[in-house]
């Protein structure tokens, strides 16, 4: 291995070795530890510290670096105390996610670190958006994110790199090539020679650099990071380097060919330094033992202080009160001047006004900057607010999600249109392991809202047609919003935006151009979680929400004999249980109207909150009327017969009669 110490002082050169020798001396005595049953799992950056290090060396303090899981160099590179690294690899209170999460799962804004998910691929994406937000700053700060190369299979790594390079993003994307994907090799995993010249793909320039040489690392990053501030552009830097220890210590190395354990071994990069700089007189035996010493003193005082910690107390009001970020509602007055608009029209004007209230509100989605969107909701937004916070993206709904959680992280607001609902499936991922699951285990808000024109009627067919709120309903940590009338979209819509959760947000496109209402012209908020009473009755209890709404009141117009309390939920998640309840209880009976298929849809857990809490002033059971667990069909003597708006009026009769 031969070092280039270029212009580097020798006390930059000792500087980096203690930079270096740090995490190693932890990983020694957690190794150590693991053995005794003291810490519970171990994932081994042994043999790969250059990279880390000399990273977060580079980066100024205030730069966000997103690492993986072996990245130790990173953390202890930012000075984060040992103690509660310690208390948070114990899952203690001292740690960074309260026991919710384990080893380097976790993120802290206080010292610009975003940790991984078991995922993986969501980092690539959420650097892209903490680097959008500092181009939109021009602060000239860059981002480094950390990937292996099994993650570089991902899709997530294609579209995140995708994204950087047409919105010429200041990323430094980094794999740490270490030969194997857990026990997977790389010829296994992927056929290019280098995964560098995967940036050719994306017109991205990239690097290969000797992973275990700490001062290739520094120097070739300290440049590279002085042109990209000169010249905002993404680039992939591929590290060669391996891993001496198991994918974590359980899974042992027996995969591995010893030959090749035996090759990678002489090029140990604390050794190789340590000994560079000895020969050059830089690092003397005194010195070097003397640091060892008061490294590993540091290391034991923190353990003891770490261990003595008091384990974590489990309280059900500490579990759930994390779930989402406190907000406090601010109750905005709607002002008295009005317009009849319809309800896409309603949407829009919030956008507008909302964009004009937060001046870091940035909205992605596919087509909705010169074209208006599919539904033209941005039509004139370009010129309004310009294409850097009106963003066309590349078809990639994954790594778009991932960005919005990048923007909440730096300091922005996000709003992700889905062109339609359905293609949230491609997004899934980290709209339900990511921006649901920040605050409950980092306390990290996701001021996220992602926008699904969803619903039939229209014969769009399969994969166009979708309600698919119920993916959504059952996962903690999102808030999930359905209006059916246009003054309750624009009111909701505003306080969505105000969220500092994350929040799905369903639209009718069947309602879009078809329903009018007074609206008013100014900015106004409607609190998430409260239900309207659309029809006062008292013979029984109609709930439903979205399109549903209408199919309910169409169906009372034409039966004016029916006296009904007509419950539009307009929030499904958080719920409004004693609207429920209390309209239940004067009727006597419920039914529970929804436009998505019946089984596994939230009319079944509606119904099973009615019958455990309103069971004694019941005169009926509980009925829920859905469309048929099938696919939507596109015909329309199909889909008729699909949605559940043609069996409703029948239902409904069987049950006053019971």
């Amino acid at each position: 291995m031969t070092f280039n110490s270029k212009n580097n002082s020798n006390d930059q050169l000792l500087d980096l070795y203690k930079r270096i020798l740090k995490p190693r001396l932890i990983e020694e005595k957690m190794l150590i530890l693991i053995r005794q049953g003291k810490v519970s799992k171990w994932f081994s950056g042994i043999g790969q510290e250059a990279i880390s290090v000399g990273v977060t060396a580079v980066l100024d303090a205030d730069e966000y670096i997103l690492p993986m899981h072996r990245n130790l160099g990173v953390f202890t590179g930012r000075n984060i105390p040992l103690n509660r690294l310690f208390s948070q690899w114990q899952g203690k209170a001292n740690g960074f996610t309260k026991g919710r999460d384990r080893s380097f799962h976790f993120g802290t804004q206080e010292f610009h670190i975003i940790g991984m998910i078991s995922h993986l691929g969501p980092q690539l994406g959420i650097a892209d958006g903490i680097a959008l937000a500092n181009k939109l700053k021009q602060n000239g700060k860059i981002t480094a994110v950390f990937t292996g190369e099994g993650a570089t299979s991902e899709g997530d790594f294609h579209e995140a790199l995708n994204i950087a390079a047409v919105w010429e993003l200041p990323v430094m994307f980094i794999i740490e090539n270490n030969g194997y994907g857990l026990s997977t090799p790389t010829d296994e995993q992927f056929r290019c020679e280098n995964l560098a010249d995967k940036g050719i793909g994306y017109g991205m320039e990239s690097h290969i650099i000797d992973g275990n040489n700490i001062l290739e690392v520094f120097n070739t990053l300290s440049e590279l990071k002085e042109s990209i501030k000169a010249n905002p552009r993404p680039v992939l830097l591929e590290f060669k380097t391996f891993r001496m220890r198991g994918h974590e210590e359980a899974s042992g190395t027996k995969y591995v060919p010893q030959e090749l354990m035996n090759e990678w071994a002489v090029k140990d990069p604390v050794e190789n330094y340590r000994n560079y700089l000895k020969e050059k007189q830089i690092l003397s035996d005194e010195f070097d033992a003397q640091l060892r010493t008061e490294l590993k003193n540091e290391i034991d005082e923190n353990w003891t202080f770490a261990n003595a910690e008091p384990e974590i107390e489990a309280t059900y009001e500490d579990e759930l009160n994390d779930v989402y970020k406190p907000f406090d509602y601010q109750y905005i007055e709607p002002k008295d001047k009005t317009e009849n608009i319809r309800f896409i029209d309603a949407i829009s004007s919030s956008l507008k006004q909302s964009m004009e209230r937060y001046e870091n509100l940035v909205i992605m989605g596919q087509d909705i900057a010169e074209y208006g969107g599919a539904f033209k909701i941005t039509d004139g937004f370009v010129a309004l607010f310009g294409k850097e916070r009106v963003r066309n993206t590349p078809i990639c709904e994954s790594a778009v999600v991932s960005a919005g959680m990048g923007l909440s992280i730096n300091g922005c607001k996000a709003i992700v249109e889905m062109q339609f609902a359905d293609f949230v499936s491609t997004g899934f991922n980290p709209i339900v392991n990511l921006l649901a699951k920040s605050h409950y285990r980092w306390q990290e808000k996701a001021d996220v809202v992602v926008r699904m024109p969803c619903g039939a009627g229209t014969q769009a067919g399969p994969f166009h047609s979708q309600t698919n709120e119920a993916w959504f309903t059952k996962t903690p940590g999102l808030k999930v919003v359905y209006p059916a009338f246009p003054y309750d979209a624009k009111g909701l819509l505003n306080e969505s935006i105000n969220e500092p959760n994350p929040v799905l947000f369903f639209e009718h496109k069947q309602l879009y151009r078809s329903i009018h209402q007074e609206v008013p012209t100014d900015y106004y908020t409607i609190p998430l979680g409260k239900a309207a009473l659309v029809k006062e009755g008292n013979q029984i209890t109609i709930i439903a929400y979205g399109a549903a709404v209408h199919w309910a009141l169409g169906t009372l117009a034409d039966h004016t004999e029916i006296s009904a309390d007509v419950l539009d939920l307009r929030t499904l998640q958080p719920l409004d249980t004693a609207a429920i309840y209390t309209s239940v209880k004067k009727t006597g009976k419920a039914i529970i109207l929804q436009e998505d298929s019946m089984f596994g849809g939230i009319a079944s857990d509606i119904s099973a909150l009615i019958m455990e809490n309103c069971f004694e002033y019941l005169d009926a059971p509980v009925k829920r009327v859905a469309s048929l667990d099938s696919p939507i069909p596109f015909t329309k003597a199909l889909e008729d017969q699909y949605l559940s708006k043609g069996r409703f009026e029948k239902d409904l009769f069987e049950l006053l009669k019971y």
